[in-house]
């Protein structure tokens, strides 16, 4: 992982890729699992999955984009120096981009077995986004990727404990 050990990125746009991958990875996942537990609908989790997956998408980019306007409104100093378009830009393509990977199962199989693959490709997603931005920030790799693993995993988790409560 040489290349992204030398990988020269602003951290207010590391910031809003990692946090937009991993949190589409788990909240897609978990509406994706949830709907599909309650309702054992194809169509039905199709539907949530790119629902969910382009409103919190745009949602996200335009809450970057404010919430780093507005810091760079208090900061009298100039240390802020990322760009809010593009901040905002790569934290909703991440979201959009991570969202994918629990819905892709979705689309290609069919209910249950593609949840079960959904909750796998996101598991996976979240290691391996917290081993390479490990690379990126120079810690230990394991332990990121077991951390956001473990954070991901638990969001995940209740998603399906929800939608198993709520049958339809």
């Amino acid at each position: 992982m040489k290349f992204l050990e030398n990988l020269n990125i602003h951290e207010d746009y590391l910031r809003s890729i990692i946090f937009g991958f991993q949190d589409s990875l788990v909240s897609t996942t978990g509406v994706i699992v949830g709907v599909a537990a309650g309702s054992n609908s194809k169509e039905l989790v199709i539907l949530a999955g790119i629902v969910a997956i382009t409103v919190e998408s745009l949602s996200m980019g335009a809450g970057q984009f404010m919430s780093e306007k507005t810091v760079h409104q208090m900061d009298k100093t100039g240390r802020h120096t990322d760009n809010l378009y593009i901040g905002g830009t790569l934290m909703a393509l991440s979201y959009f981009l991570g969202g994918l990977v629990p819905l892709t199962p979705i689309i290609l199989f069919n209910l249950p077995y593609s949840a079960t693959l959904s909750i796998v490709f996101s598991l996976l997603g979240l290691f391996v986004l917290g081993y390479l931005k490990a690379h990126i920030v120079k810690v230990d790799p394991i332990k990121s990727a077991i951390e956001i693993l473990i954070l991901g995993g638990a969001a995940t988790l209740i998603g399906l404990i929800v939608g198993n409560l709520f049958r339809i």
